[in-house]
């Protein structure tokens, strides 16, 4: 099943990257509901059994919380030394473009979209409405993965053909992912720690990039609505799973 959602996953990319080919004047409204549907999954599901999956407490904070926040943290840090070496590069080009940046980025996408597939495995190894409630906060935002993973090769000065290649690497990675945890069942406790972990690089994703970008040129009510609308969904979704 973990496998067979991440085809959405691969899909849905592949869908992001056709976008970012032909931009319209609703992507905004899709960015938005994007980000409401990976704050839900977030603070209404993935948080909460991690909480109760990891258990353990360190130093009088839950184990799963700590793990929240590096890995908030670890987004940011990651996103931030990426912005450093592009405006490194940016100052030894003459038009401000490095090829090898937009490159960077795309890898470090593809890699996270192939722990978005370890994600759903995870997820489906705790319970159908939990891997449910997972897959499709990914299946969302890899939308946005896959018009941000050509958007950002082609932006550098990369030939279409890489900025192709990186989208496709960037599809399969989910499938890749969840397949790997098919070999394996991950113990509970480290299964929350990572769902921790993952919780928070996603939270990160969703407050730090998607939903500013949603609200960029088009600071409109629907694209807030959209927002609100991911989120009561997903609270929809636990409802009924539970």
């Amino acid at each position: 099943m973990a496998v067979l959602v991440a085809l959405g996953a691969f899909l849905m990319t592949l869908a992001g990257g056709w976008t970012a080919l032909r931009v319209t004047d609703r992507r905004h409204l899709v960015l938005g509901l994007a980000g409401g549907l990976m704050l839900g999954v977030v603070g209404l599901d993935l948080l909460p059994e991690a909480l109760e999956a990891a258990g353990t407490e360190v130093f009088g904070v839950p184990a799963a919380l700590l793990l929240f926040v590096a890995g908030f943290l670890l987004a940011h840090m990651v996103e931030r030394l990426l912005a450093v070496r592009q405006a490194a590069h940016g100052a030894e080009e003459s038009d401000g473009r490095a090829p090898q940046v937009g490159l960077t980025a795309a890898a470090a996408m593809v890699g996270h979209s192939a722990m978005d597939g370890v994600a759903i495995g995870a997820a489906f190894q705790v319970g159908g409405g939990m891997g449910a409630a997972v897959a499709l906060a990914v299946v969302a935002h890899d939308f946005a993965d896959g018009f941000n993973t050509y958007t950002i090769t082609s932006l550098y000065g990369n030939a279409r053909r890489r900025a192709l290649t990186m989208l496709f690497a960037d599809a399969a990675a989910p499938v890749l992912g969840a397949a790997s945890t098919l070999l394996f069942t991950i113990p509970e406790q480290l299964l929350g720690g990572y769902l921790g972990l993952f919780g928070g690089a996603l939270l990160y994703l969703a407050a730090a990039e998607i939903l500013p970008e949603a609200h960029h040129d088009h600071p409109a009510r629907s694209t807030l609505l959209c927002t609100i609308a991911g989120v009561a969904f997903i609270w929809l979704v636990v409802g009924v799973a539970g």
